[in-house]
């Protein structure tokens, strides 16, 4: 690549990312801070499209108010195919257009074969690195290998339910869920949250075929292509499949059978390429034994909702699913996450960093044809963790059940997701 070609690729990037427009201010930009002043290589990864360029934006905007920085964009086309061992041009034609400045921002990184190698050098010599990617595997496995103990990383999701309502200029205070207009017009607009999901550039064009088009890259990008896979169609199905019946148990051998892949092997490679790639979480059934948690059935919760309507074959509306995937990646942002089964089941476990364990089960609408099933799952999964409290998370309900020793707090899925970690 010519010398001057590459330039105009740096102050055009460079450019771009100055033009970029801030968007809402993520809640992600608080924890960043710490991380900033670390020496560690700063990773913002998560699935295509979430806003991980946006935040990085909002992170120079804020501690790089002089544009003391050096930016690289590697979805850039122009870029295609480029060789690890042209960083150091790059360094040296960064350095003449815009002076001596020790912080770079990288965006979707991974698109640079051992890009890793690059990175310790210069960090080795005091440089800072804030990088984007959207491959889980490649962003902290192989960093964790290559810069043992020297990567720090913020996993940044879709907009969350309080992100969308900045997004659509509604604000509150907690004291204002109190009052019967405010709830009123929170809930009405959670009801299109419930519609329209998280994703920031489908959210402000409303076209679908953003959602279409993200997700066919996602498969073919950051998939087929990295993971040399050459049955398009088997791993489309795979993963449709798998969109379908989200938060349904299933094994690897029942995966198999149902998607007719070649064997159960390539059945776990796919859902760990779908995972990597941030569309799908996969959760365990809580066992103290991780042996057994490896070997029993699985669940899996889509990246955003709105992907569920864009590719799942259901063609009904299932509010109590839609609600418990909601519910999911809400709790996946913050702690380890299970379901239990027992005797009866409780869908979600959730233990933080300090082993304190919450549990949540979730329904549309608690009535007396289900209670008994909900409320009894959730009333042995206490028993078994000797917890006295759980929640069960309604579409519109709130009260609370008191039986002997035992609390179960029913809340409206709206309301929890703007009060969770919350002083009310």
């Amino acid at each position: 690549m010519e010398k001057e070609h590459l330039k105009q690729i740096l102050i055009e990037q460079r450019n771009d990312f100055l033009k970029k427009k801030n968007g809402i201010e993520r809640e992600k930009l608080a924890e960043s801070e710490k991380y900033l002043k670390l020496p560690h290589v700063y990773v913002i990864s998560g699935i295509r499209r979430c806003g991980k360029s946006t935040l990085m934006r909002q992170i120079a905007a804020k501690y790089y108010p002089g544009n003391n920085f050096f930016f690289l964009n590697f979805e850039d086309d122009r870029l295609f195919n480029f060789d690890v061992s042209r960083f150091n041009k790059i360094l040296e034609l960064q350095i003449e257009l815009f002076g001596n400045n020790f912080t770079f921002f990288i965006d979707e990184i991974q698109n640079v074969p051992n890009f890793e190698l690059f990175l310790r050098r210069l960090s080795d010599r005091g440089y800072k690195f804030i990088i984007s990617g959207s491959n889980a595997e490649l962003m902290s496995g192989e960093l964790a290998t290559k810069i043992t103990g020297r990567h720090i990383e913020t996993v940044l999701q879709p907009f969350n339910f309080r992100e969308y309502l900045k997004f659509n200029n509604i604000e509150f205070t907690m004291q204002d869920l109190y009052l019967t207009e405010k709830r009123a017009e929170i809930s009405g607009f959670f009801e299109k949250y419930f519609s329209e999901g998280g994703m920031p550039e489908y959210l402000t064009f409303k076209i679908g075929e953003i959602l279409a088009r993200m997700y066919e890259d996602i498969l073919i990008k950051d998939i087929a292509v990295r993971n040399g896979i050459t049955n398009i169609v088997q791993l489309r199905e795979l993963s449709r499949y798998l969109i379908s019946n989200f938060g349904r148990r299933f094994s690897y051998n029942s995966l198999q059978k149902a998607t007719g892949l070649g064997s159960v092997n390539t059945a776990k490679s796919y859902c760990s390429y779908l995972e990597q790639s941030y569309l799908i979480n996969n959760i365990n059934k809580f066992d103290h034994s991780l042996k057994k948690q490896l070997m029993n059935d699985k669940k899996i919760y889509v990246a955003d909702h709105a992907i569920i309507r864009n590719v799942s074959t259901q063609l009904t509306k299932d509010t109590g699913r839609i609600l418990e995937n909601i519910v999911a990646c809400a709790l996946l942002s913050e702690n380890d996450l299970y379901y239990y089964s027992g005797k009866k089941e409780c869908d979600f476990v959730t233990i933080d960093k300090n082993k304190n364990i919450q549990l949540f089960q979730v329904c549309a609408d608690l009535n007396n044809e289900n209670q008994k099933i909900e409320t009894g799952g959730m009333a042995e999964c206490m028993d078994y963790f000797n917890l006295g409290e759980g929640t069960i998370l309604t579409h519109s309900q709130e009260e609370e059940i008191v039986d002997e020793d035992k609390k179960i707090n029913i809340i409206p899925v709206w309301k929890w997701l703007l009060t969770k970690n919350q002083i009310v």
